[in-house]
């Protein structure tokens, strides 16, 4: 994509960065609404809503980015994403930031260098902006949080299950994939039968032990001893390659004392914009009559969820024993469900007023929605299920 240091209408660049922030924006709303479909999954929008922050961040250094450098490309054929190399590039920005700014001069300086050079040679010093443009790009992103090639765990829940007598998590990360170029967003609701975590956190009476004071959210998973062996392991097993029922029996066979009971990935795309991604002929050639960038887009994304149907008893004997396991459901009447390895997947699309009644007028609308559920917005109000 080519280099955007002024935003307007007729750059590819700036309507692509319009339409993926009012895409960002609109769904930040949606997941907000008290009456979103979304409620009816516990912790959903709770979940998702600060990923969207993180790649908000990452969307807005990555135009501030474009002000001294021309690196950036999306996945316009596919995921309608950034591509994994601008995720690896604005970590690795993060972490020399530091280093770098202690080798550029203030921006005080940066500016009356630019004056005097003006006054001197009658041109205008496009060096001397670029760094400074670098500079102001290194302040904004040295302590910024964005959507990273892996989003550590975080426990966002703590309970008991009076029926197994044990304490069980809500736990979630984030992983952009680098194939696919696809934000993830991961939860698990996992059991947790480590001896010293049962007899910490479940009373007598099965119930969660309510003396216990856990400031959530947690960083990684509850139990301290299994925290820094979760996050690896979530790092390794969070490729959207993986389908959601290979992750759950990895997660279970990896450690004998957790329990996932239902695993959830939450994938973030494609994404439509129209004159910039190619990934659905149909939908660019109607999207590109809509005139205002920040509703000429389609965002979809999808909720994949396994689940467990029951976990087999361990066994302990004097020759062999083997821990408790889980056996997922995965719908095989279905046939989408079964590809994606899963038991259940509910598909949406959010779309701009604007947009959808362009392809409602092109008779499109019903084709293209076919299987998702299906939002419009329009500034602050979302209608669902049309």
């Amino acid at each position: 994509m080519s280099r955007a240091t002024h935003i307007d209408a007729d750059n590819p660049v700036a309507r692509y960065f319009a339409s993926i922030g009012a895409a960002l924006e609109g769904l930040d709303t949606f997941l907000r609404d008290d009456n979103s479909p979304l409620y009816q999954h516990e912790l959903v929008a709770r979940t998702v809503v600060p990923y969207l922050v993180r790649l908000a961040a990452s969307f807005d250094s990555w135009r501030n980015r474009l002000d001294f450098s021309d690196r950036f490309r999306i996945s316009r054929a596919e995921s309608g994403f950034p591509v994994y190399q601008n995720v690896l590039e604005l970590e690795k920005d993060r972490r020399s930031a530091t280093d770098r700014l202690a080798a550029i001069p203030e921006p005080a300086a940066l500016r009356a260098d630019m004056a005097d050079f003006i006054l001197r040679h009658k041109a205008f010093p496009k060096e001397l902006q670029d760094t400074l443009a670098e500079r102001l790009y290194l302040e904004t992103i040295e302590a910024a949080e964005f959507f990273t090639p892996f989003v550590l765990p975080e426990t966002i829940k703590v309970s008991a299950n009076p029926r197994s007598g044990r304490p069980y998590y809500v736990t979630h990360w984030g992983a952009f994939d680098g194939s696919a170029n696809l934000p993830l967003v991961y939860s698990v609701v996992v059991e947790d039968s480590t001896p010293d975590m049962v007899k910490t956190l479940v009373g007598k009476d099965g119930a969660f032990n309510r003396k216990v004071d856990i400031p959530l959210p947690v960083g990684g998973l509850l139990n301290p001893e299994l925290a820094r062996p979760f996050d690896q392991w979530a790092e390794a097993n969070s490729a959207y390659s993986l389908t959601p029922a290979t992750i759950a029996a990895n997660m279970d066979e990896e450690f004998a004392s957790l329990h996932p009971k239902q695993l959830r990935r939450i994938v973030l795309g494609p994404f439509y914009s129209a004159g910039i991604t190619q990934n659905n002929d149909t939908v660019s050639i109607i999207l590109d009559k809509v005139g205002a960038a920040r509703n000429a887009w389609l965002l979809t994304w999808t909720i994949q969820d396994v689940y467990s149907q029951h976990e087999r008893p361990g066994r302990k004997g004097l020759w062999s024993s083997a821990p408790p396991r889980e056996e997922f459901h995965i719908d095989t009447d279905d046939l989408e469900a079964a590809r994606m390895g899963v038991s259940a997947y509910e598909k949406h699309a959010l779309i701009p007023h604007e947009a959808y009644q362009a392809l409602y007028a092109a008779g499109q609308a019903k084709t293209i929605f076919a299987g998702y559920k299906t939002h419009i917005i329009s500034g602050e109000h979302v209608i669902s299920d049309v």
